[in-house]
């Protein structure tokens, strides 16, 4: 087994390594949308080319379409660790989240509390706080920490209570970078009768978790930032989903992967969703991960993309902690709770200047508040120019985080 990633074999998976009018440019605003693999691109190439057709029927190539669909959506259960009836696909996470919102709406009440936390994506965040208005329950608002962004779990300790119903929080937020302990506040969720809704977007492209290890009652993520396709993936626990209201045609009540998806789903996207996984498993194979259980396989993969990213992303940390121009959000070191998402703030240019200047240097970065307004806000920074982001993943190379820094130096 190798004993660390072989990233010049996982960047010879992804098309876009070998395209020349990208030669030129750095990709680094990658929690934005990563790259798809090529996986992702042959199946749906595959699926439009040979079975754009109405899935389900008798005749070969609509049956083959259905199997398909129902192949991606095993397979990625088995990967998250979760039963098939509870995955759910929809053409984004902050669909998936307004729809499960509205679900929730017709079963919360005056009374009854929901905490929601400045740091999350709005995504996971306004959807709640406009329901509340709506139907009256009470909004906890689990506050950052005014310099870094971070989220204090003593702080979710004093706003949970017996009239807790539901906990909203970001696996990982977009701007601070830090993994936030679900299972310890799931847990705590659970132990007052709390449902939890996790927004995973930030997190899964760098370890794709295990749910139900997790205890996260809901966790939804993005697969078109997983080197997949653009479509929204949910895991709603059986006995909630069994309890949710039905929000797609009265006739799909009995179907639980159809109840919080009111349009008819992306065939040839949710088909094509499995190409994340092939290209795990030939990641598996090439460096000698024998695991026969999915979730095994993939996690033994994710470790080697997390060692990868925290070698890579080091450097650009420790760099800009000690740089008296730049204020930097998050954790100011890489560990396994670190994402390689680093915002930060430069001190004598504006964001957007600094991500044009970087962009004639052949730097894609972005500079904004990345649908974080909350967090931006929180902090003490202007919303309207935000923040810098630099966001890497596992195929991200070390050079290129070095030739970046020498820009940064130039620049800031």
């Amino acid at each position: 087994m190798h004993p660390t990633l072989d990233i010049d074999f996982a960047r010879s998976h992804f098309p876009a390594f070998a395209e020349p009018e990208l030669a030129n440019w750095v990709h680094l605003e990658n929690a934005g949308g990563s790259f798809p693999a090529a996986q992702t691109i042959g199946a749906l190439t595959g699926f439009y080319t040979k079975t754009k057709i109405q899935p389900y029927g008798q005749a070969g190539p609509t049956a083959t379409a259905g199997k398909a669909m129902d192949s991606a959506r095993n397979r990625w259960a088995k990967a998250l660790n979760v039963d098939p009836d509870e995955v759910t696909f929809g053409p984004s996470t902050s669909q998936n989240t307004y729809v499960l919102a509205q679900a929730f709406g017709a079963m919360l009440e005056a009374g009854d509390e929901v905490i929601v936390t400045q740091q999350d994506h709005e995504a996971n965040s306004g959807a709640w706080r406009r329901m509340a208005g709506e139907r009256g329950f009470t909004l906890r608002d689990w506050q950052v920490d005014p310099v870094t962004g971070r989220l204090d779990p003593a702080g979710f300790d004093a706003l949970l209570s017996g009239r807790t119903r539901l906990v909203c929080l970001p696996h990982c937020s977009n701007i601070a970078g830090e993994a936030n302990p679900v299972a310890e506040i799931t847990a705590k969720a659970r132990s007052v009768g709390a449902a939890s809704v996790v927004d995973g977007v930030s997190w899964a492209p760098h370890e794709i978790p295990d749910v139900t290890a997790l205890g996260a009652d809901i966790y939804m993520f993005s697969l078109y930032k997983v080197y997949g396709v653009h479509q929204g993936l949910m895991t709603v626990r059986r006995e909630l989903l069994d309890r949710l209201p039905n929000q797609s045609h009265f006739f799909n009540a009995k179907y639980p992967s159809k109840k919080l998806a009111p349009a008819g789903p992306d065939h040839a996207q949710v088909a094509a969703s499995s190409g994340t996984l092939d290209y795990i498993d030939a990641l598996a194979e090439h460096h000698g991960i024998a695991a026969n259980d999915p979730g095994e396989r993939v996690r033994a993969v994710n470790a080697l993309w997390r060692a990868q990213e925290i070698a890579v992303a080091a450097p650009l940390l420790d760099y800009l902690a000690a740089h008296p121009r730049a204020r930097l959000l998050g954790p100011e070191t890489c560990d396994d709770r670190r994402a390689p998402t680093i915002a930060f703030l430069p001190e004598k240019m504006s964001p957007q200047a600094l991500e044009a200047a970087l962009a004639d240097r052949g730097f894609i970065v972005g500079a904004s508040d990345f649908y974080a307004y909350r967090l931006i806000e929180a902090v003490g920074i202007d919303p309207e120019t935000g923040v810098v982001r630099a966001s890497m993943t596992h195929y991200t190379r070390g050079q290129d985080v070095s030739a970046f820094i020498e820009a940064l130096d130039d620049l800031l």
